[in-house]
């Protein structure tokens, strides 16, 4: 089985060959602007406005939903729904939801393999979603590794 590939720099500027997929997660409340999206938009606007789009249209934007985007002739960005509202709830239940992140995931596999892209993340869930990398780590080994996807997670320096 394939293995994550550890690099050091920024997300946002993948480094290999080829097509590539840089995904990470967003609310299900349609809220954009703290955290890695905004490194995002600083390079692309579309994946922005196209979450803004679908969180308007309300068509299948839950938790678990994916969105691609493309941004480059080699680059798609993958708008994932995977944390609840954006804070804490009163429980200090952090908003993410691996479940949805396993979801996400799932789907995305089809879209790797039709594209023969390889995914390219910063640590998804770990920011303000509040979630832990060693939950994240095992649901990233039993969707997108086991299906032979290529996977990049970047720590920015």
């Amino acid at each position: 089985m394939k293995t994550i590939n550890y690099l050091k720099g920024d997300a946002t500027n993948p480094q290999t060959k080829g097509n590539k997929i840089i995904i990470h997660i967003c609310n299900d409340i349609g809220g954009w602007g703290k955290g890695f999206v905004m490194a995002i938009s600083k390079r692309w606007k579309n994946p922005e406005t196209e979450y803004r789009k679908w969180f308007q249209s309300g068509e299948n934007f839950n938790l678990g939903e994916i969105q691609i985007v493309q941004v480059e002739e080699d680059i798609w960005i993958c708008n994932m729904i995977g944390q609840h509202k954006t804070i804490s709830n009163s429980k200090g239940i952090a908003p993410i939801r691996y479940e949805a992140v396993e979801k996400c995931l799932n789907k995305l596999i089809d879209e790797a393999l039709q594209l023969n892209a390889s995914v390219h993340m910063p640590r998804i869930g770990c920011g303000l979603a509040g979630g832990k990398w060693e939950e994240i780590e095992p649901i990233i080994e039993r969707t997108l590794l086991k299906n032979n996807v290529e996977v990049y997670v970047y720590d920015f320096e």
